[in-house]
């Protein structure tokens, strides 16, 4: 039973309050000792400088060491009685000598500072049963973008020990790749198709977590709708969904993953055939004919066709759109009447 990381293990010392508290510093470590029940034990505490912290009690009637209160099974009142006296002792020392951490690992608790100052979420402890773990969500929406959980490694890995881990939500292209590398798992109580977990142990660097984070975020921003132009005289776009469900795409700077993309193909159909959604955007891509610029991609997944009948250019005008020349947002008016069916 270890009572000491328990008790600290959410919490950084703040060594000038242990002087102010009464602990002596001798050899690099802090120590203070108190002398419970009428003078016959006595409790001594060491912190050393990392924030470790070791306690023991001794009888000073036989002038050795007592360690009952450590066994879990010894639950009779005199053992009780010291393990309380113990137990208080570390707490009170831990109310006015430290400040409480959100997590228990370095790296979550990094983290979770960079994701504050970045979307100023906090982390919502929603669980009575869990109180170690932390969902961020989007206030806009409330929608989860990030979960650092407290869990035994050999829920997913080998090993024993308490760890902490990182779920976030990434398209699954990306998260094929990441499970072939060391700090990445397929996601632990959480759909394995669209999140993963990241071990923080320190075995991928904050910034790299950091750029997942936010890609993890964007799924929970406001999906916006997109006219895209398509000419099947330079591409083929007529077929180009044929034998997969996904297409690189030229980059349109203002979409971004989440987005919902309408293609237009041009004359002779004048008409939008494709509904898609951006699953990657700004995806490096150096490509260049005489018709076509790309230096930078994305990637959308189809999500249905429509018959070209449905919305040709003649319909979009009673939507008020009078041009596709560009990537354009789709007006209220249109999107109302395209979601219809899936709103239903």
């Amino acid at each position: 039973m270890n009572i000491e990381n328990d008790i600290f293990k959410k919490s950084v010392i703040e060594y000038e309050k242990l002087i102010n508290y009464g602990f002596e510093k001798i050899d690099e470590k802090y120590v203070i000792s108190k002398n419970i029940l009428d003078d016959s034990f006595c409790i001594y505490i060491e912190i050393d400088e990392n924030g470790n912290v070791k306690g023991k009690i001794y009888d000073l009637f036989v002038n050795e060491e007592y360690t009952n209160y450590r066994i879990e099974d010894q639950t009779g009142e005199f053992v009780n009685k010291i393990r309380r006296e113990f137990e208080n002792f570390l707490i009170d020392i831990r109310d006015k000598c430290t400040i409480a951490n959100y997590f228990i690992t370095k790296q979550a608790n990094r983290i979770t500072d960079m994701i504050m100052k970045k979307y100023n979420d906090a982390p919502e402890f929603a669980w009575e049963t869990s109180p170690g773990n932390g969902i961020f969500r989007n206030p806009s929406n409330n929608k989860w973008y990030g979960l650092i959980m407290n869990i035994n490694k050999n829920k997913i890995d080998m090993g024993d020990e308490e760890v902490e881990v990182l779920n976030i939500k990434l398209n699954q292209d990306e998260i094929k790749k990441l499970l072939t590398r060391n700090g990445f798992y397929k996601a632990y109580h959480m759909n394995k198709e669209n999140w993963i977990t990241i071990l923080l142990d320190d075995t991928v660097k904050d910034e790299e977590i950091m750029q997942y984070i936010e890609e993890s975020h964007k799924f929970t921003e406001k999906a916006e709708e997109w006219i895209i132009p398509a000419n099947p005289k330079f591409y083929d776009v007529i077929n180009c969904f044929n034998d997969t469900d996904t297409v690189i795409w030229k980059q349109s700077s203002n979409i971004k993953v989440g987005d919902l993309v309408y293609l237009y193909v041009t004359a002779p159909y004048s008409a939008i055939l494709y509904r898609c959604k951006a699953e990657e955007v700004d995806i490096p891509y150096k490509y260049k004919d005489k018709n076509i610029s790309i230096s930078k991609a994305m990637k959308l997944k189809l999500l249905a066709r429509f018959d070209k009948a449905d919305y040709t250019f003649e319909k979009l005008k009673e939507y008020g759109i009078r041009a596709v020349r560009g990537p354009r947002l789709i007006t209220k008016k249109l999107s109302e009447e395209i979601n219809k069916s899936y709103n239903s």
